[in-house]
């Protein structure tokens, strides 16, 4: 299969709408990172998005909609919660899972009974839906395990002669997928950090929001993934990543102990001088929107730098930084070193 890659256009996205109403999976980005779309409604088409990302069948899918109307065929009920979510934040980088509606495919659930759904707000992202008139499947465009995408030119490293088409719509502003919100339990639960903090949350609703534990640690024996990002080790390059927690003094210290072949650091803007490593920064340190937006692309460069070993500076564990653990913990398959 060839894989056309083009600029997003009014040509271009009636292209890509018309090959999603036949069934097929094309790239498209949104203001977190590029997505793997396919209709929704359709097994089949979606089965093509887990065949092309080689992604594990019981990792459910996020649903994308364009305008508010198009929610109540993907889900059950749209609950005075989620208006209130709805309201602050759609479109944006907010997904809320709710009780699955009938219509919606088997296979975006992964047999769960509840469903995943935002509004995103890149306009490449809506006039594709709009286009097409379907809830869109679209769960990020790398092969499954790898950093995701946040450049066209990334999907194609990784898509190519995979789908048919990929819609180039510039770098993603935000660079980590959306948070992830449940509605579904007796309370609301954050399952998945991003760009909308849990603070943020909290005053949409006007109650606490519970932090899911599988935030910061691995899922325990039995315990179901309800959410993307939750099962397997994610994000990750070729390279062995460790987290080491502590202050850049004492950073520059171990590294200086673990040097050798293949040995790279991943830190922040700035902080590289005086280091005999290797580096790739991901950010400045007291800019967690920056490390959002540059992480994925500082794990696929070291990828193409050919290291072997990653020492990553420790980012906050609060607000938007928690998004941003939370994404190298899972790179790091979860290795943290207290230094």
């Amino acid at each position: 299969m060839e894989t056309l890659l083009q600029a997003a256009d009014q040509q271009s996205v009636a292209a890509a709408a018309a090959l999603l109403r036949q069934g097929q999976v094309v790239g498209i980005p949104t203001e977190t990172v590029y997505g793997l779309a396919a209709n929704a409604m359709d097994g089949a088409a979606v089965k093509r998005i887990f065949e092309a990302k080689g992604r594990p069948q019981d990792n459910p899918l996020i649903v994308h909609i364009h305008q508010v109307e198009m929610w109540s065929q993907v889900v059950a009920e749209v609950t005075p919660q989620a208006r209130a979510l709805a309201d602050a934040f759609w479109p944006g980088p907010l997904t809320i899972i709710l009780p699955r509606g009938s219509q919606v495919s088997d296979e975006v659930c992964a047999g769960l009974d509840t469903v995943a759904v935002r509004m995103p707000s890149h306009p490449v992202a809506r006039a594709v839906i709009a286009a097409c008139g379907l809830p869109l499947a679209a769960p990020s465009a790398n092969l499954s395990g790898s950093p995701s995408p946040t450049t066209a030119a990334h999907v194609m490293a990784d898509m190519q002669g995979r789908i048919p088409m990929i819609l180039d719509g510039g770098a993603c502003q935000v660079g980590v997928e959306s948070t992830v919100v449940t509605l579904a339990g007796e309370k609301p639960v954050l399952l998945r950090p991003g760009y909308i903090t849990q603070q943020q949350l909290e005053q949409a609703l006007g109650e606490p929001v519970e932090l899911a534990g599988a935030v910061t640690r691995q899922l325990q024996k039995g315990e179901v993934a309800r959410s993307p990002g939750m099962k397997y080790k994610h994000y990750a390059p070729k390279a062995e990543v460790t987290i080491l927690k502590g202050s850049l003094e004492n950073y520059r210290a171990y590294l200086a102990d673990h040097s050798g072949e293949g040995v790279f650091a991943l830190c922040f803007e700035g902080e590289e001088k005086g280091l005999e490593t290797p580096f790739v920064t991901y950010g400045k340190a007291d800019d967690p929107a920056s490390q959002a937006r540059e992480l994925f692309g500082a794990l696929r460069r070291l990828d193409a730098l050919g290291a072997k070993t990653v020492y990553a500076r420790c980012p906050g564990t609060t607000g938007v930084s928690l998004a941003v653990y939370n994404r190298l913990l899972r790179a790091a398959a979860f290795r943290v070193v207290e230094v």
